[in-house]
């Protein structure tokens, strides 16, 4: 019989994270019966004790808010993807004590969007400019070789998203949010906002949408996402995204492949229907 073999998801706040639902229903579908899968509320001050802690059956970790960019100086080297949004989402934990980070967020974006049909657009546009937006920036540059509009509240922000572009090798064109509203006629629009920043946006849906990935999932479906949708568009949700993140860790934590795709996302959706 197989040794249990330990992973959990961590950050601050953490209570609502639906990672423990998906990577169990893997383990479940994979018939990992000796696997655990937890979640532990961890800020970035409590994150080098944590580590600490860990033994050798401990095979992997997702990270969330706050400690993407916090984990990093605690690992023996990070993937490509990672290094190029400074952002670590999963890190694999080897028996011999090795800790390597990734980004599944980023090829996770690409995946969600391929499944609804998205695999090259020639020009996007980008709601908002916080964490998840310069993933989405990286996710672009692989399926949008033109412009990216950025719509931003400050200047600090654009600063920072001209970074991105420029560490990333894209062509972007930041833009004032007072104008999202153009944003809209996109060929591929993604919304990296809070919940409630786009609601105002809906009614400014065109009549023929091309397509949305709103990167929330709950609540869902956003009155965006809801109008968008309402018109024709295609919606990419946020859960698309997690359940392809969330693939992408539980095959690189547990070297099996591929991960149950269906069966992850149909846990998904029971767990947030019971909310």
């Amino acid at each position: 019989m197989a040794a249990p073999r330990r992973a959990a998801v961590l950050g601050s706040p953490i209570a609502h994270s639906l990672s423990p639902v998906l990577h169990r229903a893997a383990y479940e579908e994979l018939g990992l019966t000796g696997w655990t899968y937890d979640r532990f509320e961890v800020d970035e001050a409590a994150l080098p004790g944590f580590f600490e802690t860990l033994g050798a059956e401990w095979a992997g970790l997702s990270l969330t808010m706050p400690l993407k960019r916090a984990v990093i100086p605690l690992l023996d080297g990070i993937s490509e993807t990672a290094a190029s949004v400074d952002a670590v989402n999963t890190v694999v934990l080897t028996q011999d004590g090795r800790r390597t980070g990734d980004n599944t967020d980023v090829p996770g974006m690409v995946a969600a969007l391929r499944e609804h049909g998205i695999d090259k657009v020639e020009a996007a546009a980008i709601l908002g400019a916080g964490a998840t937006a310069s993933s989405a920036l990286a996710a672009l540059s692989r399926v949008c070789p033109g412009e990216i509009a950025v719509y931003v509240r400050s200047e600090a922000r654009a600063a920072e998203m001209r970074q991105w572009a420029e560490r990333l090798e894209v062509s972007v064109r930041i833009a004032d949010w007072a104008d999202a509203e153009q944003a809209l006629h996109a060929p591929l629009v993604i919304s990296t906002t809070p919940a409630g920043a786009t609601d105002a946006l809906a009614r400014s849906v065109p009549e023929r949408p091309t397509a949305l990935f709103d990167v929330l999932y709950d609540p869902w479906p956003t009155a965006l996402a809801a109008r968008w949708s309402a018109y024709g568009g295609a919606v990419v949700s946020g859960l698309d995204l997690l359940v392809h993140q969330a693939v992408l860790q539980v095959e690189q934590m547990t070297g099996r492949a591929p991960a149950p795709l269906d069966a992850m996302r149909k846990a998904g959706e029971r767990a947030l229907a019971a909310r």
